[in-house]
């Protein structure tokens, strides 16, 4: 039987002052080339929100992506990418929120989410929680529900989980 926290924490590596000095990256990208590892991470999202339950699955930009759409795939629901402004060609609404390292906007297509969706927000990490707590607000603005934020690793000294107190917050592993 395979630990999956432990094996998550054995492919995750931190990568020192990236993208700027003095912040640990937490570099997913050896998870993500161990099938055992990935896999593990898609199912157990799925497993803990049960499957019938989601419309549509928001990825956050970018490693998000990665791991929304195979979520997705197993839900039987749609993929929904936010980005970062300007990279999406169709009509958007923005967020601009506060992160560990300065300030970014996120944007979702109009048209992307039906009023009373139910949608599960998947990242990679939950660091400050600015990212998904913007996420969530572009979803409720849409008229969708926010099942609950799904993230890989939560990194709790950053105390993200305090700003989405009204969210269902699911990770996978917490340090």
């Amino acid at each position: 039987m395979v630990d999956l926290g432990k094996l998550i924490q054995e492919r995750i590596r931190d990568v020192d002052d990236y993208p700027k000095p003095g912040v640990v990256f937490k570099d997913i990208t050896p998870l993500l080339a161990d099938h055992v590892a990935f896999a593990g991470v898609v199912d157990a999202i799925v497993n803990h929100h049960g499957r019938g339950t989601i419309d549509k699955i928001v990825g956050i930009e970018a490693r998000g992506f990665i791991l929304a759409a195979p979520v997705a795939y197993h839900f039987g629901a749609g993929f929904v990418p936010v980005r970062k402004k300007g990279k999406l060609p169709s009509r958007t609404d923005e967020e601009t929120y506060d992160l560990e390292y300065g300030t970014e906007t996120i944007e979702i297509h109009l048209d992307a989410l039906e009023p009373g969706d139910r949608v599960l927000i998947v990242d990679d990490v939950l660091a400050t929680g600015g990212t998904a707590r913007a996420a969530a607000d572009l979803v409720r603005r849409s008229g969708a529900e926010v099942a609950g934020l799904s993230v890989l690793l939560e990194l709790s000294f950053l105390q993200g989980r305090d700003k989405l107190r009204n969210l269902d917050v699911h990770s996978l592993v917490t340090v």
